[in-house]
């Protein structure tokens, strides 16, 4: 199947379809997704380099095949971590020995990632990380705990913001290490039950986990010079994608209210243009910023419009229903006890926007300190 979808071609979006109707249901499912897209070349496509198992497509094509995705109803991808996140990371940072163990195996769908960034002291302020790797021969021993981790209990690995020397301050002596999450009683992963009764979010333990010393990116003591460049590649062909997601979300909200009648109301009416223009407006802002590196500013300006927009998406949601929102779709019981409809999801699980991915405040002070120039904010030692 090659590029060049249209606004007529519907065979690949049934195709994707009729396939999820069957196989792509639940951990299992989905990493056997992930096999399929693998097997068919269609993970790694942005990637700067080619070898290591996938195809290099130009940065448009790249664009084409991700909105199409999101067009075709196709589930949130296990893989998209390692193949956006961890992948362009390697190809800047890693060796030759890391990239030709750890790039093909993504590239086929066949390990899954997570990222050990955030801890419950150290949440958007990643300098302040306490996760301890102490050198032992031919490894590391890692002891300390993770939080908010997305997809930790379906990942084969995960890569690790660590202290490596421990009298080094703050953003000094941190290393990005490549962490087998297979280590019964060395790592364990509890999951997080969130507002929507879902645990998309974990915490992870590390006691004595073992990682080999020739899988630490970028040498010992650089993590930080690694993480703040991984954080860059959170942006871009992605973004696009989420924003065919939200306009199906909005089309949703505002075919509630004609259903209503909420749209009488002129200040809700209101409320649906401005979502339409801001959406809109975000499609052009990230248009114009895919593919640039220059600009030290853009993902944090992106995330902190597409977080408050996805935000005030939600409340739109269950108040165009009115008190209809407060009820839930199905009687509760022991089996079933904490049913949501597609609106009251939305509406809870948008509440975290905010926070996850680095919360409003740290993206406003990025923007202050990177982009306005202005001082520093005064953070204490370690």
């Amino acid at each position: 199947m090659e590029f060049g979808f249209g606004e007529e071609d519907e065979a690949f979006r049934a195709e994707v379809r009729s396939w999820l109707g069957e196989h792509a249901k639940g951990p299992v499912g989905r990493r056997a997704w992930e096999r399929t897209l693998g097997a068919a070349g269609w993970i790694g496509l942005g990637w700067a380099e080619g070898g290591y198992g996938n195809r290099t497509v130009p940065l448009t094509q790249q664009v084409v095949w991700a909105e199409e995705y999101a067009r075709s109803a196709a589930p949130p991808r296990s893989g998209h971590i390692g193949e956006n996140l961890l992948a362009p990371t390697l190809l800047a940072h890693g060796d030759e020995e890391q990239k030709s163990r750890f790039l093909p195996p993504v590239a086929a769908g066949e390990e899954l990632w997570c990222q050990g960034y955030s801890e419950p002291g150290a949440g958007s302020d990643l300098a302040g990380v306490r996760t301890a790797a102490v050198r032992d021969g031919t490894s590391y021993r890692i002891s300390g705990q993770k939080i908010w981790t997305s997809l930790a209990q379906e990942a084969d690995w995960c890569f690790v913001l660590a202290r490596t020397d421990p009298d080094a301050r703050r953003h000094q002596g941190l290393s990005f290490l490549l962490v087998p999450m297979d280590q019964p009683g060395r790592v364990e992963v509890r999951p997080i039950r969130q507002l929507t009764g879902t645990s998309d979010f974990n915490e992870v333990f590390f006691d004595g986990a073992r990682a080999r010393v020739e899988h630490v990116v970028g040498g010992e003591g650089q993590g930080w010079r690694v993480a703040m460049s991984l954080l860059g590649f959170e942006r871009g062909v992605s973004t696009l994608a989420q924003q065919i997601g939200f306009a199906q979300e909005l089309a949703g909200v505002v075919a509630t209210a004609v259903e209503t009648g909420a749209v009488r109301d002129p200040v809700l009416r209101g409320r649906l243009v401005r979502q339409w223009a801001e959406l809109r407006a975000m499609r052009w802002n990230a248009l114009r910023t895919l593919g640039g590196t220059a600009d030290p500013g853009a993902s944090s300006v992106a995330k902190l419009l597409w977080a408050n927009w996805h935000q005030r998406l939600g409340e739109l949601a269950v108040e165009v229903r009115g008190a209809a929102a407060a009820v839930g779709p199905a009687d509760w019981s022991p089996v079933s006890p904490y049913a949501l409809d597609a609106d009251q999801h939305l509406f809870l699980f948008s509440r975290a926007d905010t926070i996850y991915g680095g919360s409003d405040q740290i993206q406003r002070t990025i923007i202050a300190e990177r982009v306005l120039g202005l001082p520093g904010e005064p953070k204490g030692a370690v």
